[in-house]
């Protein structure tokens, strides 16, 4: 019998799904919803970042994969002025996880192990499946990995990793010949001074030699542009290389307006600070809700989430939170590691994490 099984009956179910009877809950409370479930921005897209996309709206012709000279230049220099990186090369990508999800199959990953943290993001383990790969969770035993995707600072625990540890998972990847794909996309959202993001690119922790490695990075978080897909690798002169000409034969290619508003975001580096200086304010009221409230909070040193748990499996406090209007993240969606854990995002508007703050505070 060779009859086919869908590729989507291989990957698990999509996990938001299954937060519908919360939601429903949540909707309930006579004063609203508070949605902090989904990293969603909700702060406005800058007036320099909406004008550049009109600006760029007339043009007809076909954008480029590799990036207009403006955008591949501002990507840079906001990478090295930002994140102390040193960078070999760029590429756009239409958001990274579409970039994270293909990009265990457009390295030729069938049939090898991939790696990712063991509590993470779901799209790195759905990048290995879609490859055909083997997905292998783990921190620091990679076993035989060809390819390990790193997030530090981590989504959906706010873990970072330092110098040191980067660089024994570097020292690692080459004398393994693996490859290292490091999703940096919160690395402008560190809150411990003692514990800074580190990027896989920093000098510090590469000696100036960038092979076999990739930074992937976006713009939803900095410039509140998820809504725009607009995201990049950097990295690895040959890496980059060989992904700019397999995602030209597909077709994965930014929309030039799009690839405008990137340039005046990328070069906007007083808008990512206010948006920095938003996200400070609401995670420092909202974790004081909750420690009041009987949470602890776990690593939390960086990015848009706090790590909460109560000591029960996350599902109960799904539902406790649920009861009081407030919709978070269960950490069972992150992987069986997560399962005593919540993701509470600091994506509320104002109003709402202080509404949030006044119902913990009624707990």
């Amino acid at each position: 019998d060779m009859a086919r099984t869908p590729l989507g009956k291989t990957l698990p179910d999509f996990p938001w799904d299954s937060l519908a009877g919360a939601k429903k809950k949540a909707q309930a409370h006579p004063g609203g919803i508070v949605d902090l479930s989904v990293g969603n921005p909700v702060d406005p897209v800058s007036p320099g970042v909406q004008l550049a996309l009109t600006a760029a709206a007339q043009n007809p012709g076909y954008p480029q994969t590799a990036g207009t000279p403006e955008l591949r230049e501002a990507i840079a220099a906001a990478l090295t002025r930002r994140y102390n990186m040193q960078v070999d090369r760029v590429l756009p990508v239409v958001g990274t996880k579409e970039a994270i999800a293909w990009l265990p199959t457009l390295l030729g990953m069938r049939g090898e192990t991939v790696a990712f943290p063991s509590v993470a993001y779901p799209t790195y383990e759905v990048g290995a499946l879609l490859a055909g790969a083997k997905p292998l969770r783990a921190d620091s035993d990679f076993q035989d990995a060809s390819l390990v995707f790193l997030n530090s600072p981590s989504n959906p625990t706010g873990r970072v990793l330092g110098v040191e540890e980067l660089r024994r998972i570097v020292a690692w990847a080459r004398e393994n010949g693996a490859i290292i794909a490091s999703d940096e996309c919160y690395m402008s959202l560190g809150w411990n001074d003692d514990n800074p993001p580190v990027s896989i690119l920093d000098p510090r922790v590469t000696d100036g030699d960038n092979t076999g490695l990739i930074a992937m990075h976006s713009l939803s978080k900095t410039a509140n542009m998820a809504s725009y897909r607009a995201g990049f690798f950097a990295g690895d002169n040959d890496l980059i290389a060989e992904l700019l000409q397999l995602r030209k034969h597909a077709g994965l290619i930014v929309p030039g307006p799009i690839q405008a508003a990137m340039v005046a975001a990328l070069n906007d580096d007083d808008t990512e600070a206010l948006q920095r200086n938003r996200y400070a304010s609401r995670r420092a009221v909202l974790m004081h809700a909750l420690v009041d409230a009987g949470f602890t909070i776990d690593h939390s040193d960086a990015g848009l989430y706090l790590w909460a748990t109560r000591g029960e499996n996350c599902r109960e406090t799904i539902d406790w939170l649920a009861e009081r209007g407030i919709l978070a993240a269960p950490g069972d969606f992150y992987g069986p590691a997560g399962e005593k854990h919540v993701r509470i995002g600091l994506n509320g508007t104002d109003e709402r994490i202080d509404a949030a703050v006044d119902r913990l505070a009624g707990a």
